[in-house]
């Protein structure tokens, strides 16, 4: 995987909304793929190798849980159904992302045959599973949800002194993120201090910090996404719809093509010359002439299209005679009147 400037990686992040349904899980990535997204993303748990019984809720959400290890037990999948839901993702041509919690489910992760690492921002400091990412030498996608600034400068260091491909993502972990709080100020410092891919991992559950991330040119966008905003689940406020997705990607798609591609204004005119005449306006006569009448403003007028003599010569053709009769709402050519002009009288003043 390669992060690429000019067209940004975007990933639809299922995370837990599939409820511990495999079905459900299924068919996000029905939905993800359709909205046109490149990836699509879950959380590998394994409660026994992450959690602890006393482990408290962040937000007391569930009904059927006693516990939050009772929820993270509820969202495993076996190793197979992992399986099964990469060949899924691919088959609707969707890179499969997982972030593990746990280095066992790293490993079963890397069984499936995952391509790249997106961490999560609260595991930058756990440097068991930090350093096993790290030498599987897979690209990383680095959340910064929570870390300090030396806390990712550390992470960063570690991944560039292995020379694996690196994206540092700005991330708020408040869900949902308010506008003021979203930190798109730290995309451009990131690409600076760093000199690596950077993104955006957004929960504001609207569309517009992802097309300013995409107006900035960022590599890689991730957003939660989830059937409707009346589903069940944790994420669900911070999470964008199926079609939301579809529309957010729309508009990221539209801005790329603009900042892509160079206008020059000269060349765009040529381009639009048959418009340009059917927008702009001619010399027409706005009352009868005959022979030899003189062309003063009075008799003269401008009138669509803009296939006659421009408008902007009136004032050149001014005190010139008419050659032949011309009637009124006739477009006037140069051959209509005397190349000599009538000097005209000054104005009093």
């Amino acid at each position: 995987m390669q992060f690429d400037s000019n067209r940004c990686f975007i990933i639809g992040e299922v995370a837990q909304a599939h409820d511990g349904s495999l079905g459900a899980a299924h068919a996000y990535i029905d939905v993800i793929a359709r909205s046109g997204a490149d990836a699509v993303k879950f959380q590998t748990h394994i409660a026994a190798a992450e959690s602890t019984p006393g482990e408290p809720w962040r937000v007391s959400f569930s009904f059927q849980d006693e516990s939050r290890y009772a929820y993270w037990k509820r969202m495993e999948f076996t190793e197979d159904q992992w399986l099964g839901l990469k060949r899924h993702a691919e088959e609707r041509g969707l890179e499969f992302l997982s972030s593990p919690f746990s280095i066992e489910a790293a490993k079963m992760l890397r069984r499936t045959g995952v391509r790249a690492w997106k961490v999560a921002s609260g595991e930058v400091s756990n440097p068991q599973l930090f350093n096993y990412l790290i030498d599987t030498r897979l690209p990383i996608l680095l959340s910064t949800g929570m870390s300090t600034l030396q806390e990712v400068d550390t992470a960063v260091m570690q991944v560039q002194a292995a020379g694996v491909e690196l994206a540092v993502m700005q991330c708020t972990s408040i869900y949902p993120c308010p506008a003021e709080k979203v930190g798109l100020n730290m995309i451009p410092y990131y690409r600076q201090r760093y000199g690596c891919a950077v993104g955006l991992s957004d929960h504001s559950a609207t569309i517009f910090p992802c097309l300013a991330g995409a107006s900035i040119g960022v590599e890689v966008l991730e957003v939660h996404v989830t059937f409707s905003h009346d589903c069940f689940g944790p994420d669900v406020v911070a999470s964008l719809t199926s079609e939301e997705l579809a529309t957010m990607i729309q508009g990221v798609r539209f801005i790329e093509k603009m900042t892509n591609h160079i206008v020059i204004k000269d060349e765009l005119a040529k381009e639009l010359a048959p418009v340009r005449d059917l927008f702009t306006k001619s010399i027409v006569a706005d009352v009868d002439l005959p022979v030899g009448a003189l062309l003063t403003p009075e008799c003269l007028t401008v009138k669509k299209p803009g296939t006659g003599i421009p408008a902007e010569r009136l004032p050149s053709i001014i005190g010139r005679r008419v050659r032949r009769p011309i009637t009124a709402g006739e477009m006037l050519s140069p051959s209509d009147f005397n190349e000599d002009r009538v000097p005209q009288c000054p104005q009093n003043r």
